[in-house]
């Protein structure tokens, strides 16, 4: 019997995860893109809007000027992350709800608002005030980098002495909803193939209303969230992993994409494509180390960060819906917090790398603190001198 037509390229695409230095590649290929089009990513603009819509509407913000979720750019990027990652869940049998024990949903609320008010702080989360931020030649990125290995330091530090001595607080029985079923395995491809052209289709809709821009902005957030959820390319793990386990293919994937992303934002500013100043955060200090130390912590204890969190939420984790949900509280509530203290101008100074440096010293600070980053990771996991778990 002859093989249904494109099987083999289905299987290839859906059957399999995919390699994680590839999945690098194309992440960075895709934010230079999106650079090119508009903007970098960043995981924390859209979250944050959705806390600034849900205090709205419950009369604890007056924000006249809020843009609904729908029409903001940074919203529709994880909308479509998230509707990515489901619709990659789905072809692949993937999809579950997976509801987690007590304590772990704690965890994620308490990673969640940490993530939050981190992001504020940094002007980002691990995407955009660390991976944007650095590819943009912003000291803050850097700084942020500190910071976020410091959390997740600190993090794994936190969940080893949980497991020693408080074993209970996370115990019970996970359970898993809605998992494809080997009587009927074409059920999930089909909802995904269904789910895939629905988003192929939103963006002629938003065309006709007017907003061609929000639809190519949603096609964006797609692309992160298949490309994501089939690699499982995660930079928590980049992050974690060395502490943790000792594996570094994260790592060294998470520094290719932050050198090749880099290099492209690179080529955007030096030809004036994009203005040299943008993406370059006033963080650069205490701002950038101490968000991303609060971040770093957040996504060790929710399992998730500003991407993951997303990617993961829609192929089922009911745990990571947790986390979302207080990382656009927490964002929501330290924004506020930090501009009626007058925080914002006290958080860091913004160093543009290339005024500094020239742009060969900028470039090739950024390359070495990638390489650094990964021959430690890898001699890491080598000797293991830092791996916890081990």
């Amino acid at each position: 019997m002859p093989k249904p037509l494109f099987s083999e390229q289905y299987e290839a695409a859906f059957g399999q995860p995919w390699p994680v230095w590839p999945a690098a590649v194309l992440v960075a290929t895709i934010n230079v893109f999106l650079f090119a089009f508009d903007r970098p990513w960043t995981a924390s603009d859209g979250v944050r809007n959705w806390g600034d819509w849900a205090l709205t509407g419950a009369g604890v913000l007056a924000r006249p000027d809020l843009v609904a979720p729908w029409l903001s750019s940074g919203s529709i990027l994880n909308l479509g992350v998230i509707a990515g990652g489901c619709a990659a869940a789905l072809l692949s049998r993937q999809f579950a709800l997976r509801l987690p024990p007590r304590g772990e949903l704690v965890k994620a609320l308490a990673g969640g608002a940490l993530m939050g008010v981190g992001s504020q702080l940094a002007f980002g989360c691990n995407i955009g005030g660390f991976l944007s931020a650095t590819s943009a030649l912003s000291l803050a990125g850097l700084a942020m980098m500190l910071g976020l290995a410091a959390g997740a330091f600190a993090g794994i530090r936190y969940l080893v002495w949980e497991m020693e001595h408080r074993p209970g607080w996370s115990a019970g029985r996970a359970r898993v909803l809605g998992a494809a079923r080997e009587d009927a395995p074409g059920r999930q491809p089909a909802a995904g193939l269904g789910l895939a052209l629905a988003l192929l289709a939103l963006p002629w809709l938003y065309a006709r209303a007017g907003y061609v821009a929000q639809g190519l902005f949603l096609l964006f957030g797609v692309a992160f969230g298949v490309v994501f959820q089939r690699s499982r390319f995660c930079l928590v793990r980049a992050f974690r992993e060395p502490f943790m386990t000792g594996d570094a293919e994260h790592t060294r994937a998470g520094a290719l994409a932050v050198t090749l992303s880099m290099l492209g934002f690179a080529i955007l500013k030096f030809t004036d494509l994009k203005d040299k100043g943008e993406w370059v955060f006033a963080s650069a200090g205490v701002g950038a180390l101490a968000g991303g130390l609060a971040f770093g912590i957040g996504m060790t204890l929710a399992g998730g960060c500003g991407a993951g969190t997303l990617w993961r939420a829609g192929e089922g984790q009911v745990k990571l819906w947790a986390a979302l949900a207080t990382f656009a509280l927490g964002a929501s509530l330290a924004r506020v917090a930090l501009v009626q203290t007058v925080g914002l101008g006290r958080l860091g100074r913004a160093v543009f790398l290339p005024a500094a440096l020239g742009w060969g010293g900028a470039v090739a600070l950024v390359v070495a603190v990638m390489a650094v980053w990964a021959v430690l990771a890898t001699w890491n996991e080598r000797s293991g001198a830092v791996s916890a778990l081990r």
